[in-house]
């Protein structure tokens, strides 16, 4: 299991990628890949990072221009400096 809490796993995810923005499903596969436990550790941690997204200001929402399903993920640059992420 990660040390990290899920906004940090999410933080780290959305920093790695080439574009600086991930698909929910790209969030979850980038944590799976990196932390093999969640690969085996049943959906409860898929509806706490869908709940992170949502509620933790560090995050933002960025429609799609191409034709693909569901919006990215990126990060406030502005809420990260407010809101640190912190180990468990």
């Amino acid at each position: 299991k990660s040390p990290y809490t899920y906004a940090t796993l999410i933080n780290y995810a959305i920093e790695n990628s080439p574009n600086k923005k991930l698909t929910l499903n790209e969030i979850y596969n980038w944590i799976m890949e990196n932390y093999p436990y969640y690969k085996t550790a049943g959906a409860g941690w898929k509806n706490s990072i869908r709940h992170n997204l949502s509620l933790n200001k560090r995050f933002v929402r960025v429609l799609r221009q191409d034709s693909g399903r569901g919006s990215y993920w990126a990060l406030d640059f502005s809420a990260v400096e407010t809101e640190p992420c912190n180990k468990r």
